[in-house]
């Protein structure tokens, strides 16, 4: 007998010529008697702004719906990404809890996740990213979908670097039975200027088809010698071979040129509460004004600084370019078996030149992976997906950083103030790249036979890396209610490093290694009802500790640390989802705790443990929609070292002034390191809340608005500066003038707050730097489709 399925609309239109029918046949009959049946029902009709309906490809394998991951996950579907402005990956905190982000000095290359830097993923396969996320930031003129998913990577996606948790885009694909033509246009405040056209069409209906995707963006800025200029060029094709096959292909290029925003140095208490400054330009103890190790400054006034008024330099260069490659094969074997494999490519450049001293250049770096999955449904109830990887990575770049000192400057002086040329004797510690730039060899030499090394050290290297993954994942369907996935895999790596910049008269050195990482999960999820869904899932990871663009570098004993390959991730998380088919409302929250490794500025890995809860929650029925987010995070150091640019801010002061600031004289930056403790990580607000809404005003005239709130949290790892509770809000509305037409004004930091972030992840620079975020600003965009 065959079951129909009607949606509540079709159902009441049902019910009604039912009536009508009966009624007429009644009338003719007898008139006496009428019976009337009533049947209601509510129509649903969703927006797309609500992710309860979206499935999950990649991860836990293909095709997954959100109620049935045994996982924190929030997808973000494309109607989000725009309703909600996410224009980078900083911007997922607007509805992802636990999500909450340093700035990225001003250019966010990876998601924050749990307090703790995350892998980018795309399509399913890790892409190169920063090094401890000071990387280029990220195109979004090919992105249609964002999955953001807590913990580390599962097993069928491989050992990772992160273990926050990751982010996984989904390319734009081509249709095969459609054409479309999109041209998207914005300008903003302080010359914020952003084109997009993004047409697409079939070749052969219902077979093959293309979609191009271009993107312009030229930005000013309210910071101080600060602005945004890229160019991004996606092409993407979708071939069906047949009936039981799909094949995608993508390309993009992207040109990048940005800004390298450290914000404002000498974070005290006053700047934050008051927006006040300590003036005076440090004197190093050789009695230089050049910014430097241990410099002191005697402080010579406090002063009300303009926000825009950040640690940047007009001569700096920061550009990068990039090409991306993905390829996903798709073929059902049999009714039973599916096989898949994805294939990927990148190239990336990337120059910065700042005259603070800071320098990193990758002249070339290659990644190639490809990944075979094979899954079989043996029966109803259970599942198995086998996968194979093999991925490449080589890097040649040189990098800088042992002479930069940020405290030392007095932002309010001349623009000399920042600058930092290098002494005969800091030259000699280093090599000459070409003519006036110098950075660190990629090893270390005894020149004079001293026995100790001669040179500074950074993360200069030419390395290769080869990584074979096997993994295997079960599902199982105990009964209607009861179901597990357990899953385990080993890696194989192959790593070589080498002197990328040997000094003259000395001998390239050289290593390698040969190392397995080993990952496995198991989760659980038993349904309470038909649409409360509860579970349980643990995870064990080892991962790498890399340098930029995922290279390795030689230590000072020139051989690749064992550390890199050291670094054990867990995970333990119980949730529960609320998914009822019948209403517009998803619910989820979620209880973990998580032990993971932060890789510090030296190389070596320090421990960290988070204890948290989370919670969001969607509702999505035209002419509404809303949702809502909080987070809980408990994040401290697993009786662990930790370190910090400087001890305190007041370090960089004297006492001459303590009327201005209670200084130690101990003088800055001073490289601390503090012993083993459990204190709380710095730069983490423990209690986030997040809120967006909207509504439909008229047929053509829409309104929505997105919040976000920060509970008090420490600035630096002695807790001597807070940032203190904060909250942004920003509106919008938007109007249709046909189909084809409409404009959108956003309004951001609609009440004007004097807001501040941290500027790196993990802490670091928590007593040198801090940023301010933007002031009032408003967007207008025009769409118009073809």
């Amino acid at each position: 007998m065959p079951i129909y399925r009607y949606s509540n609309r079709s159902l009441t239109a049902l019910a009604v010529g039912l009536a009508l029918s009966s009624s007429l046949t009644v009338a003719a009959e007898d008139t006496s008697t009428i019976e009337v049946i009533q049947v209601s029902g509510k129509a649903i009709n969703d927006k797309g702004l609500s992710p309860k309906n979206s499935t999950v490809d990649g991860p836990f394998g293909d095709g997954i719906a959100l109620k049935d991951i045994a996982r924190s996950v929030t997808p973000i579907t494309s109607e989000m990404i725009e309703q909600l402005n996410i224009i980078d990956l900083s911007d997922i905190q607007k509805v992802s809890p636990n999500s909450y982000s340093a700035s990225g000095f001003g250019a966010s290359s990876l998601p924050t996740i749990r307090g703790q830097l995350g892998e980018l993923y795309q399509d399913g396969v890790r892409r190169q990213a920063g090094n401890n996320g000071f990387g280029i930031p990220m195109s979004f003129n090919a992105i249609e979908q964002i999955d953001v998913v807590k913990g580390a990577p599962p097993v069928l996606l491989g050992t990772s670097q992160r273990n926050g948790g990751f982010v996984n885009v989904h390319s734009k694909v081509a249709p095969t039975n459609d054409k479309f033509a999109n041209l998207t246009a914005s300008a903003g405040s302080w010359d914020h200027y952003r084109a997009q056209l993004d047409i697409a069409t079939d070749i052969v209906a219902d077979q093959s088809g293309v979609r191009l995707s271009v993107e312009h963006i030229d930005n000013g800025s309210y910071y101080d010698y600060s602005g945004f200029q890229s160019d991004s060029i996606f092409v993407a094709f979708r071939l069906l071979p047949d009936n039981v096959s799909t094949w995608d292909i993508n390309v993009e290029y992207y040109d990048v040129d940005f800004t390298d925003n450290a914000g404002i140095n000498r974070p005290t208490q006053a700047l934050i509460d008051d927006g006040l400054y300590v003036t005076g330009q440090g004197i190093q103890p050789n009695g230089s004004t050049i910014p430097g190790a241990n410099a002191i400054v005697s402080p010579t006034g406090l002063v009300k600084i303009d926000r825009s008024q950040v640690l940047t330099d007009p001569d700096n260069i920061n550009n990068a370019q990039t090409f991306i490659l993905h390829s996903t094969y798709v073929r059902e074997l049999s009714d039973k078996a599916t096989f898949k494999n994805i294939t990927y490519y990148q190239h990336l450049e990337r120059e910065e030149i700042a005259q603070n001293s800071f320098v990193e250049i990758i002249d070339g770096a290659d990644t190639a992976q490809n990944r075979v999955e094979l899954a079989y449904q043996w029966n109803n109830d259970q599942s198995t997906i086998v996968a194979a990887d093999i991925r490449y990575n080589k890097v040649l770049g040189y990098s800088q950083f042992t002479t930069e000192a940020d405290l030392p400057i007095d932002l309010t002086g001349p623009i000399e103030n920042r600058r930092i040329p290098l002494t005969a004797e800091q030259q000699a510690r280093l090599v000459e790249l070409r003519p006036g730039v110098f950075v660190s060899p990629g090893a270390q030499y005894d020149i004079d036979g001293n026995g100790s090394g001669d040179y500074s050290l950074s993360d200069t290297t030419d390395s290769t890396s080869w990584q074979t993954g096997l993994a295997i994942q079960h599902n199982s369907q105990w009964t209607d209610k009861l179901s597990t996935s357990i899953g385990y895999r080993a890696d194989f790596y192959d790593v070589e490093a080498r002197d990328a910049l040997v000094p003259q008269g000395q001998i390239a050195a050289s290593d390698s290694i040969n190392e397995m990482l080993e990952s496995g999960q198991i989760s659980i999820s038993y349904q309470l009802s038909d649409f409360i869904t509860t579970y349980a899932s643990a995870s064990y990871n080892e991962s790498t500790s890399n340098s930029m663009a995922g290279g390795t570098t030689l230590g000072a004993n020139n051989q690749i640390s064992s550390q890199n390959f050291a670094t054990e991730n867990t995970l333990t998380e119980v949730g529960i989802k609320y998914s009822p088919s019948d209403s517009a409302w998803y619910v989820d929250a979620a209880v973990f705790d998580q032990k993971r490794s932060l890789r510090n500025r030296d190389g070596s890995n320090t421990g960290i443990r988070t204890k948290g809860f989370e919670a969001q929650a969607f509702y999505d029925a035209d002419p509404y929609w809303f949702s809502a987010g909080y987070s809980y995070l408990d994040a401290r150091y697993d009786n662990s070292a930790s370190s910090q640019d400087t001890v305190q801010v007041a370090d960089a002061f004297d006492n001459s002034r303590p009327d201005i600031i209670a200084g130690t004289g101990i003088g800055a930056p001073n490289f601390a390191s503090f012993a083993p403790s459990n204190s709380r990580v710095q730069g983490l607000p423990e209690q986030t809340f997040t809120i967006n809404g909207g509504m439909s005003i008229t047929e053509k005239w829409k309104a929505g608005f997105s919040g976000l709130y920060t509970k008090s949290y420490p600035l630096d790892y002695l807790a001597t500066v807070y940032i203190r509770d904060q909250y942004t809000l920003n509106i919008n509305t938007r109007y249709d003038f046909s189909e084809q037409t409409s404009v959108r004004l956003d309004v951001n930091n609609v009440t004007n707050q004097k807001n501040w972030r941290p500027v790196f992840e993990g802490g670091y620079f928590g007593s040198t730097l801090v940023y301010p975020e933007l002031p009032i600003n408003a967007t207008l965009t025009l769409q118009h489709s073809f």
